[in-house]
């Protein structure tokens, strides 16, 4: 496919590296202040340096805000039948619609770990895409990490919730976590080293079991162990499940008012 970026910032040049690095598409950046783009990647500054009827896709990674005034410049570059393909966070269908009207539109949610490959992606395709416009741009989120394909707009917004805004409250946890290390004597280096394998290791071992969470969980928790004692606390009250219960809430709460 041929692809137009519009704008390349930390998401967007971070899921370029990505796709590049597969070598399986041509891409354009459209966006003045991009600065050392991957080999073989296109650079231009303006609209007008774009004909028209060029890409299958024209993805648009700048800000929300911004939409309504940069997006008609460039719309014109759309190949007929071509897909327009939104990364902008709160963008809904509907307000890029507005801007290039009736049109194949897939809004996507990406989230951080698109900068490592290990990213996780929702996306909705409007009703104007073909199964074969949606099967293409699936295949093309896949290639920055996981890309699950959803059958509304809220599930997006509810998506977000959990993985868009998820690596935030992931480094907030470690945040404490490797304070509370340092807190019993741990140099700030060993805390974080200490911290992040233990996380990482956790989670690749529960990715490749088949056991529950909870099962895995009380596999490792002796009667009256060390483990018993932290997680006494951890788990006070059900405060922690209801913290997180309340932060998922609050974003997808969020993420409806800026649609």
């Amino acid at each position: 496919m041929d692809i137009l970026l519009i704008g390349c910032g930390k998401m967007g040049g971070a899921m370029l590296r990505q796709w590049t690095s597969h070598g399986a598409h041509s891409f354009t950046v459209a966006d003045p202040a991009a600065t050392g783009l991957p080999d073989g990647v296109t650079h231009v500054s303006k609209a007008t340096d774009l004909p028209p009827n060029t890409f299958d896709v024209v993805l648009i990674a700048i800000k929300p805000q911004m939409i309504a005034d940069v997006l008609p410049g460039y719309a014109h570059a759309l190949k007929d039948g071509g897909t327009f393909v939104s990364i902008a966070a709160g963008a809904s269908v509907a307000s890029i619609a507005k801007v290039v009207g009736d049109a194949a539109i897939v809004r996507v949610m990406p989230n951080m770990g698109a900068l490592v490959g290990m990213g996780v992606s929702g996306l909705y395709a409007n009703d104007h895409c073909t199964p074969h416009q949606t099967r293409d741009i699936v295949a093309l989120i896949d290639q920055t990490g996981t890309c699950i394909a959803l059958d509304s707009e809220d599930r997006i917004d509810r998506l977000t919730a959990v993985s868009g805004s998820g690596p935030g409250y992931i480094f907030e946890i470690l945040r404490s976590y490797v304070a509370a290390a340092e807190a019993l004597g741990f140099d700030h280096d060993t805390a974080r080293r200490l911290v992040f394998d233990s996380v990482s290791g956790t989670v690749e071992a529960a990715r490749q079991s088949d056991q529950s969470l909870e099962e895995l969980r009380n596999s490792v928790t002796s009667k009256n162990g060390t483990t018993q004692a932290g997680l006494t606390e951890l788990m006070r009250d059900g405060e922690l499940h209801k913290l997180f219960m309340n932060t998922l809430r609050a974003a997808y709460a969020r993420a409806v008012e800026l649609r």
